[in-house]
């Protein structure tokens, strides 16, 4: 049996390739309001909920706009949102990250839940789950979008509705997986039993050292000695 009820795991970069298309996507839909933001600024936001990104990306890049343009951060939420859904409904290489349908189906065969949640809105998610067929209660148990939690990360709401949905009642049996600081933020914040980042995603490995997770692992494979 597994050491944990429920394994939460985090998407694009976790279980989602992510070739560079979330932070593409936010980059341009600034460029869409006339508004440059640095590469390397919209990466330490991933993992934050969508419309907060936004919020401190244009309290850094365009300050005065943003308090003179009440609906500015909205619309470019809009665009972000319209071009991630075009994105992942076209993506011909969209497909899950390595050995990670063998790992929900190990954790799953030892009694582990699986989990799913993102700083994306329920329309994103829902999108990828559709053309990955990752529907819930066959592979996944339980999702959470950051729209349907009163605040995102790095705040632990996402993981107690999770926590509520598969009957999971004690934290420390709870494991968070993802790979940015506000994952291992939200774990910490959720008190998680087992935080661990992952390189395959928005930050490297010196970077999530950083932020002191239990673990750090280059593939999800390496859970199994870990959970099971």
């Amino acid at each position: 049996m597994a050491k944990f009820q429920l394994a939460v795991f985090d998407m694009a970069g976790t279980t989602v390739k992510d070739k560079g298309n979330v932070a593409d996507s936010f980059i341009n839909a600034f460029l869409d309001h006339d508004i440059n933001v640095e590469e390397a600024a919209v990466k330490r936001v991933m993992g934050w909920r969508k419309i907060d990104a936004i919020h401190l990306l244009l309290d850094q890049f365009a300050p005065a706009r943003l308090s003179a343009e009440d609906n500015l951060a909205n619309q470019i939420h809009d665009r972000f949102t319209q071009r991630m859904v075009h994105f992942y409904q076209n993506d011909t290489e969209l497909a899950p990250l390595p050995h990670t349908l063998e790992i929900f189906q190990a954790l799953r065969d030892n009694g582990c839940r699986i989990a799913l949640n993102s700083g994306f809105t329920r329309e994103i998610v829902d999108t990828i789950l559709e053309r990955l067929q990752w529907t819930e209660g066959s592979l996944v148990d339980a999702t959470a979008a950051s729209d349907e939690v009163p605040e995102g990360r790095p705040h632990p709401f996402m993981i107690r509705k999770l926590m509520e949905a598969t009957g999971v009642t004690d934290p420390s049996l709870v494991v968070k997986i993802g790979d940015t600081e506000v994952d291992v933020e939200e774990g910490r914040n959720a008190e998680c039993g087992l935080v661990v980042a992952v390189t395959t995603g928005a930050y490297t490995r010196q970077q999530l050292e950083l932020y002191h997770p239990d673990a750090i692992i280059d593939d999800l494979s390496e859970l199994r000695s870990l959970i099971l």
